[in-house]
C-alpha cells in the first residue's frame, strides 16, 4: 500500500512532465496523463480511493508546475 501511495504521488506527476516536454502543452500533457490513469482505473490497479486521490493531487501538482514553468519561458522571452 505505501508503495503504491509513493507511486501515486510521483508518477503522474512526472508524466505530465514528460508529456509536456514532448508536446509543448501543458493542457494536452494533463489529458494524455488523466487518460492513462483512468485506463488504469478501468482495468483495476487502483485498489482505494485514496491512491485515486493521491493521483489526482498529483496530477493538479504537475499541471500547476507546467504551468508556471511555461509562464516563466514566456515572460524572460518577452
Amino acid at each position: 500500500m505505501i508503495t503504491k501511495a509513493v507511486f501515486a504521488l510521483c508518477f503522474p506527476f512526472m508524466l505530465v512532465v514528460l508529456f509536456t516536454r514532448v508536446t509543448f502543452n501543458h493542457y494536452v500533457a494533463i489529458a494524455l496523463t488523466a487518460a492513462l490513469l483512468f485506463a488504469s482505473y478501468l482495468k483495476g490497479y487502483t485498489e482505494t480511493y485514496f491512491i485515486v486521490g493521491l493521483d489526482v493531487v498529483s496530477l493538479v501538482a504537475g499541471g500547476l508546475y507546467m504551468a508556471k514553468k511555461e509562464a516563466d519561458k514566456k515572460k524572460d522571452s518577452a
